[in-house]
Formats: C-alpha cells, structure tokens, sequence
C-alpha cells in the first residue's frame, strides 16, 4: 500500500487541480481531507512521507489512539473531525482537533463552547446539514439552520463554513449546489463536500475541503 497510496495522492491532486481549474478556481483553494478512518499508521505513514498534511479522522476515541504519536513525529499536521461528536466527547474533540465538521445541534454548540472556553482552543467548526432529510443520516434540518448558525456564532464558536453527505446513489450535484447557496445565503465561504466518488463534482460547484478516504488507501476488506 505503501507506493499505490503515495501515487493515489499524486493522482488524486492532480483531478482537484483539473477540477478547479474547469471553474476557473485556483487549486490551492481546496484543501485535501486524507481521511484515514481505520487505518493504522503503516498506511498513513506514505502520505506523511510524500508531504500531505491535512487528515480527518470519524471517532474521537481512535484518533487519541494513533495521532499524538504521529503528530510527534510531523507536529504540522492539521487534523480533522468529519464524523458525528457525542456531546461528552467535545472536550477531547476540542482538545485534539483542528476543525470539526459535525455541528449540528444546539447540545453540541453548548458543550464545544463551554470546552473551548476551559481550554483555549478553538478548532474552527462547520455546521453540517442533513442535506437530504435523511432520517438515518447526521446534520440539522435545512429549516433549522439558520437558529442553530446564530446559535453557534452567539456562543462564540468559529463558525467557517457547511458540510453535508449527499445521498448515496443519487447525482450528488444538485445537493452540492443547494449546500453553495445556504452557504451564501448565511455568508459562509467553507463548504466541506464531496469525498471519493464525487470530489471533482464538488469541487466545481465549490467546494473548500473535499474529504478523501477509500480512492487514497483503497477500500478495505
């Protein structure tokens, strides 16, 4: 894994600068979420190696487990939350984290001000919107994001932008388009969309983080 996953990256780059450029966007303006979920630091190390530094991880508890030790070893790492945050966990959230992606409640807001507060830290935060009123899915209702953006920016948290997952199965384009003008609409400019299957897309209509995990380590078993 260790030369497919560094040629992954080389490739997958590539497609977000070509991406960028059909929308007349500068490449850097996209920033490269390796997400590495259930991989141990013998698949993360390559990335390390090749020079990407910007990793998003789904649980709080996995991520204590691997990342102090790496971020030892390169302390430039900026690290990612982009799964759904338990409000007994945003304190370790907050207190490993650069950014979190899954604000999506009024509980949250509460315990991840009140944890940054204590700390001093503050990640910067993305609300995440159920963009397909998906019942089994994370994010707050569109109808419920304007209170629970006020709510968030009233608490002090620093609020950088919206992150949706468009259904699974469905052209994702025009769910990314619907993500872009909330964003504008609320005068946000990040917009954490798109992930392997559907980066380029998404980074045509816009996106600032796109989140990369199996089309660089590959899928796993």
């Amino acid at each position: 894994m260790t030369e497919d996953s560094a040629g992954a990256l080389a490739a997958i780059t590539d497609r977000i600068a070509r991406s960028a450029r059909i929308a007349d966007r500068r490449p850097d303006a996209v920033t490269l979420i390796a997400i590495s979920k259930t991989q141990g630091p013998e698949a993360i190390l390559p990335l390390l190696e090749a020079g990407h530094r910007v990793f998003g991880e789904n649980r709080v508890q996995e991520a204590q487990g691997k990342w102090p030790a790496l971020r030892e070893a390169y302390p430039d790492v900026t690290l990612h939350l982009v799964g759904q945050l338990q409000s007994n966990k945003a304190a370790d959230a907050v207190a490993l984290f650069d950014a979190i992606h899954s604000v999506d409640r009024p509980s949250l807001v509460q315990a991840l001000a009140e944890a940054m507060a204590r700390q001093g830290r503050r990640p910067d935060c993305f609300i995440q919107v159920n963009i397909g009123e998906e019942a089994q899915k994370g994010g707050c209702a569109i109808a419920d994001l304007p209170a629970l953006l006020a709510g968030a920016q009233s608490a002090g948290l620093p609020v950088k932008g919206l992150m949706a997952v468009p259904p699974a199965g469905l052209d994702a384009a025009p769910y990314f388009a619907l993500l872009a003008k909330l964003a504008r609409d609320h005068g946000l400019e990040g917009l954490s969309m798109g992930m392997s299957e559907d980066f380029e897309t998404a980074v045509t209509i816009g996106a600032t983080h796109v989140r990369i995990g199996s089309a660089l380590f590959g899928v796993r078993a």
